[in-house]
């Protein structure tokens, strides 16, 4: 991973020692999962620690790359270590980064974070008052979306330059669950959703898990 760059703030340095290059997301999309919990993700400045993803790839029915490469999902297919960005129910922005070779069609959705840098910006974004609890900032992939400031204008950008940053936590989580994915009715088999136990900002306790 590269040497983080020398503008991350002393709070920043605290909580993370090194930021995620394209190539830390070659891996398969299960594996990166599990490695973004406890990362911290910041979208200009604003964001929080990483507390659950989902991982998604081309051969599984839930995948939207399942279908292979479409207008809407040709940034799914690579290259590995650029965000897919997707609209659910055609109201919220979803956020994903790619993994896995360019061509195959693999991802991670944003699912929670732990909101540390810029919550008033988020709660203006997300319509909350001042004294709103933190984890109605980013607890589901659309309040991510939504805190973080997404729309389709970040769709294909690079995860390793501005305006996106993934940095690596300096000490890895206690304990990171694993378990199945959430709002689907296709490969629901597959235990793909990934969270750092004990976490407040989880977007939904777990009922079924293993570590």
């Amino acid at each position: 991973m590269n040497k983080l760059a020398g503008d991350v703030t002393g709070q920043q340095r605290s909580r993370a020692i090194s930021a995620w290059s394209r190539d830390d997301f070659g891996d398969d999309a299960a594996a990166v999962a599990r490695r973004l919990i406890g990362a911290t993700l910041l979208v200009d400045g604003v964001g929080g620690v990483i507390v659950e993803t989902e991982a998604y790839d081309a051969s599984e029915p839930a995948s939207h790359s399942y279908p292979g490469p479409t207008p809407r999902n040709r940034a799914m297919f690579g290259p590995p270590g650029h965000a897919y960005v997707y609209r659910s129910y055609g109201i919220h922005w979803c956020l994903n980064f790619v993994c896995r070779e360019a061509g195959h069609g693999a991802g991670v959705l944003i699912r929670a974070l732990h909101p540390t840098h810029g919550l008033a910006q988020m709660r203006q974004r997300r319509g909350l008052p001042d004294d709103a609890d933190d984890r109605l900032l980013c607890a589901g992939p659309g309040r991510v979306g939504q805190a973080l400031g997404i729309t389709l204008a970040q769709y294909g950008l690079p995860l390793d330059a501005a305006p996106f940053a993934v940095l690596t936590a300096d000490a890895p989580p206690a304990q990171v669950l694993s378990g199945p994915r959430i709002g689907i009715s296709r490969a629901v088999d597959l235990p793909w959703r990934f969270g750092l136990a004990g976490s407040p900002y989880l977007s939904r306790r777990w009922s079924v898990w293993q570590s």
